[in-house]
């Protein structure tokens, strides 16, 4: 295997990680009522652009004029994404329960990388549209139980954050300097921020659980998770780094088993090796239909 496969499949495994631990930290924060949702996504995205600004200053190979190459790589696509992505995520679990919630989220985010990916002209193999079916089969069998009629309001701002998470993700791919780029990308994050700050710090509920919750989702999870995963996503097919993320809802309920004393059914086991072998067809499948 080459070098350059072991160090993305090194990242990637990283930034899905990441990913859980986010989602793990994001549901005792707004589920236990330790934060509200503005409070909890402005506190994340401030964590995340000190914890970015930190590395991109002491990164040996970019600290030589990092100050102007933040300025330099504006995004604000990726930025405006980012901000879309973080506050409709925590508003929609305010009306949607976990299940609900996370089907629409990754099948948004699904539905938007392979669509751009056949807009881009990529022609999928039959063994890989046939994984990514089965990847997304075993994703609604494990949340199927949970699931509920959702509130339009959910259902609405649910499907805007995994777009919004697509199409940060695709902006990704074209990153030639990810530390750079996600710290510009959150940093830029700040007006949308401070709007949000302003409108809603009436409203605010603080808990130092909840703060601390929130620091580590922004700091570590996504500042670190994010960059990560920019330096993974550059070197995955876009139909790839799509379904590598169904195995999101996976980690984040085997952190719920070692954070929140959840168990482990044997829905969840089904549903995991039916992702888990749509993922190999998708990551093979091309290989294994010119064999």
């Amino acid at each position: 295997m080459k070098l350059q496969t072991v160090k993305t499949t090194v990242l990637t495994i990283f930034s899905l990680i990441a990913f859980a631990g986010n989602s793990v930290l994001c549901r005792l924060a707004l589920g236990e009522n330790q934060l509200d949702a503005a409070s909890f996504t402005i506190i994340r995205l401030l964590s995340g652009i000190v914890m970015l600004l930190l590395i991109s200053q002491t990164n040996g190979s970019q600290t030589s004029g990092s100050r102007s190459s933040l300025t330099q790589q504006i995004n604000w696509l990726s930025s405006g994404a980012l901000f879309l992505y973080a506050v409709t995520f925590s508003y929609a679990y305010l009306s949607l329960d976990t299940g609900t919630g996370a089907l629409i989220l990754f099948g948004a985010v699904q539905i938007t990388m392979i669509l751009a990916s056949s807009l881009l002209g990529k022609q999928l193999y039959w063994a890989e549209w046939l994984g990514v079916a089965i990847a997304f089969l075993g994703f609604v069998y494990l949340v199927l139980p949970g699931i509920t009629t959702p509130s339009f309001q959910g259902f609405i701002l649910m499907t805007l954050a995994g777009g919004s998470w697509g199409i940060y993700t695709l902006q990704g791919k074209n990153s030639r300097q990810p530390i750079i780029n996600s710290a510009t990308n959150f940093l830029y994050t700040l007006p949308f921020v401070l709007t949000l700050l302003i409108i809603e710090l009436p409203n605010s509920e603080l808990s130092q659980p909840g703060i601390i919750l929130a620091v580590l989702s922004g700091a570590i999870a996504s500042g670190v998770g994010y960059t990560t995963w920019y330096m993974a996503v550059r070197n995955l097919a876009t139909v790839k780094a799509s379904v590598v993320q169904l195995l999101v809802p996976i980690l984040a309920a085997l952190g719920g088993v070692l954070f929140a004393g959840e168990v482990i059914s044997l829905r969840l086991i089904i549903s995991s090796l039916l992702i888990l072998g749509g993922i190999i067809l998708v990551l093979f499948g091309q290989n294994l239909q010119r064999s």
